[in-house]
């Protein structure tokens, strides 16, 4: 008994000491940023991903009492709820709670990380490897202070998940049936695409069983509980079957029933559609495809957003190995103490599937390294668990032991130090936002690049065409289109997009009360519009909006929101609607060159990458071709903050064009297209059509204008 009290406390200790180390790490941030007001909103620093405004929407809805269905407002998720929660019970400001959460939340890590070391009895190796994963760059990154994201507990869980089936496996008590099926309640309930590692955790231990293990019928228990868990129904159902599977298994007399009930499980997994989600999400991070096809009528061919991801791109070994464990030589030297405390302690192979879907970023991009991050953490824990017991004297077993720990934690910790993300938008960014909150009503529309969506939605309170979740290439054709085209072209795809998103909102909801049979289908925006317009060829429609076309009634007003920043992406943006949505085929790109390093040698300005600008001659060089500008435009902001521009034509003939933003200190070199684009017109040259807008805020971090049509 002393021993267990012994042993208890020590591991309460080892917790605790982790947690205070895992807390104290992300603080790091904090103290960098702190106090700048750039970064500063209501008197607290503003988190720094764009998808954490859309939790704190769904949490800020809650608390206010104030969401419709349609304002796709996250109300029922598990985070917003969570976070509701500790706002509202809390004596901090909104602010603070979503900046903060991250913080407590993702530390819990090192729980199961310390309980599954004890499990092995090796309390030493279960601190280290808590330490380790808790900073390790790639957890580290999703799960700063901040970064206000279901991340925080998508490692936590599993990995409760993990101890729960070990201690399962290994005592054969009946407790951890119930714990390991809440667990993935849980899971499942907090992030939903978790489908892929149970069902990972599940094959690995029917595999188990059936090789090693196949007459304990304690193993066909917890398959057949975990697979209640894992059908696809909504938890309330799920809870109900899994109370009376435990119950049933409780029960000695039917005990001879075990198989029946797993095979019912299975069918009932499979009948619910428990694995149509693995596979796609695989299609969507691992199968992409540049061009998403219509599956009926028209059959566009729309631009595919996941080639335009970052994280879920490839990435090269040495970023990948960083990620997981630091340096690559940690990373090595991880995988070699992985597979010995697999050799020593076998129960540990039932970590594979987090190693696999870690292993998973080769292919399908960074944003899976988390997952393999405490698993290997495991391994490179035990080689100096391992090198310490060797040790002479117990003095060097514990001097070698802190040696090798902070040997390892060093690049991990550098890296903190070094990743100083800035906030998502800038104060007078949401000063602006804020402001058009109290202009806008809630169910009128702000047009933006889909980056900027969420944030929109939180600060302004209005609602998105497209945002980080909803950006199919169907919905991003318009709004780039839109961002890309002329002014009238434009205004016209706005007015008709908002009421044709409208229009489908209102037969989904119609739809609710109809038969299947009965139900309308809708397609894409884009398709019903052709079709309504009376044209059979998508290339014709778009083309008409460029004469007098009659518009739908207008049901709501619409805003564009330009920022500065969308400078650094607007290439990206002008790549979904640069397709021919009949046959696919990509459209030579329009010429934009952004350049904030340059400098002046004779009358030469060398703006890099080749582009020189002889300012004497008015000829700009692209690489090995030397074009003629067609202007030169200076723009800049006085002492009051007014709009100044001047504009000097050289050759009306040529298709390239300078602007130089001398108060941004930087030179736009970009052809006659981009040049008279909504974006560059409104934004960079103040230029507006004052029949088609109306301007209504202004900065030089963005500029917002009312669609007058």
């Amino acid at each position: 008994m002393n021993n267990l009290t012994t042993e208890t406390r020590l591991t309460l200790l080892y917790i605790l000491i982790a947690f205070a180390f895992s807390v104290a790490m992300r603080m790091i941030w904090f103290y960098q940023f702190n106090g700048n007001e750039a970064f500063m909103f209501n008197n607290q620093l503003m988190i720094n991903t764009n998808d954490g405004y859309v939790w704190a929407e769904g949490a800020r809805d809650l608390l206010s009492g104030v969401s419709q269905e349609y304002d796709l407002s996250p109300i029922t998720s598990a985070i917003s709820r969570i976070t509701a929660f500790f706002a509202y019970i809390l004596p901090f400001s909104f602010e603070t709670v979503i900046l903060y959460i991250p913080v407590f939340l993702s530390s819990l890590v090192v729980i199961p990380i310390i309980l599954i070391a004890r499990d092995l009895d090796n309390l030493e190796l279960g601190l280290i490897a808590a330490m380790f994963a808790s900073i390790t760059w790639s957890y580290y990154n999703r799960t700063m202070m901040g970064y206000f994201d279901t991340d925080m507990l998508n490692i936590v869980l599993p990995m409760f998940l993990l101890w729960s089936i070990i201690w399962a496996i290994d005592t054969k008590q009946d407790k951890f049936l119930l714990i390991t099926a809440i667990d993935i309640l849980i899971y499942r309930w907090w992030y939903p695409q978790s489908y892929a590692l149970e069902f990972s955790f599940f094959g690995l231990i029917l595999l188990y069983t059936l090789i090693w293990d196949r007459k304990n019928l304690y193993n066909y228990k917890l398959l057949a509980i975990m697979m209640f868990a894992m059908i696809n129904l909504d938890g309330f159902i799920r809870f109900p079957l899994i109370l009376v599977a435990f119950y049933i298994f409780k029960q000695e007399k039917y005990q001879k029933y075990i198989y029946y009930i797993l095979a019912l499980s299975v069918v009932l997994f499979f009948y619910t559609g428990g694995f149509n989600p693995i596979l796609s999400k695989l299609k969507a991070y691992v199968f992409t495809d540049v061009v998403k096809i219509g599956e009926e009528g028209l059959k566009l061919h729309f631009y595919s957003v996941m080639q335009t991801v970052r994280e879920a791109g490839h990435i090269p070994f040495e970023t990948f190995a960083n990620r997981i464990s630091g340096h690559t030589i940690t990373f090595v030297l991880s995988i070699v103490g992985y597979i010995y405390l697999a050799y020593r302690h076998k129960i540990m192979l039932f970590a594979v599937p987090m190693i696999g879907l870690g292993f998973l970023a080769s292919v399908g991009g960074l944003r899976f390294t988390i997952y393999a991050v405490p698993i290997l953490a495991f391994g490179i824990a035990f080689l100096i668990t391992e090198v310490s017991r060797v040790m002479p004297s117990k003095k060097l077993k514990y001097l070698s032991m802190i040696a090798f720990t902070l040997a390892i934690i060093y690049p991990n910790y550098k890296h903190i130090e070094s990743y100083r993300v800035p906030t998502v938008f800038n104060s007078e960014e949401v000063e602006i936002l804020s402001e058009l909150g109290s202009i806008a009503d809630r169910e009128d529309y702000v047009i933006s690049w889909w980056d900027y969506g969420y944030p929109i939605r939180y600060y302004s309170d209005v609602k998105t065409l497209v945002d980080g979740n909803k950006h199919l290439g169907s919905m991003n054709f318009p709004v780039s289109f839109m961002l890309t085209n002329s002014q009238d072209a434009s205004a016209k795809m706005a007015r008709l997009d908002v009421e044709y998103t409208e229009k489908a909102f209102s037969i989904s909801e119609k739809n609710k009360t109809l038969p299947i049979s009965e139900r309308v289908k809708v397609s894409t925006n884009i398709e019903e519009m052709t079709k309504d317009y009376g044209f059979s060829d998508t290339n014709d429609f778009l083309l008409s909006l460029g004469t007098d076309i009659k518009l739908p009634n207008k049901t709501r007003d619409i805003y564009f929101y330009l920022p500065y920043r969308m400078l650094n992406i607007y290439p990206t943006v002008s790549m979904f609607s640069n397709i021919d949505l009949m046959t696919g085929e990509t459209k030579p790109p329009a010429f934009f060159y952004v350049s904030r390093f340059f400098k002046e040698n004779k009358n030469i300005l060398n703006l890099g990458r080749g582009v020189l600008f002889d300012l004497q001659k008015q000829t700009v060089k692209l690489g090995n071709q030397e074009v003629p500008v067609k202007r030169f435009v200076q723009t800049s902001y006085d002492k009051d903050m007014k709009f100044q521009k001047e504009v000097k034509v050289s050759n009306p003939m040529a298709d390239i064009s300078i602007i130089y933003m001398s108060s941004y200190n930087i030179f736009l070199i970009l052809d006659e297209k981009s040049y008279n684009s909504l974006y560059v017109k409104l934004m960079i040259l103040n230029e507006y059509d004052k029949s088609l807008f109306e301007p209504v805020l202004s900065n030089m971090h963005a500029k917002i204008y009312k669609l007058k049509i």
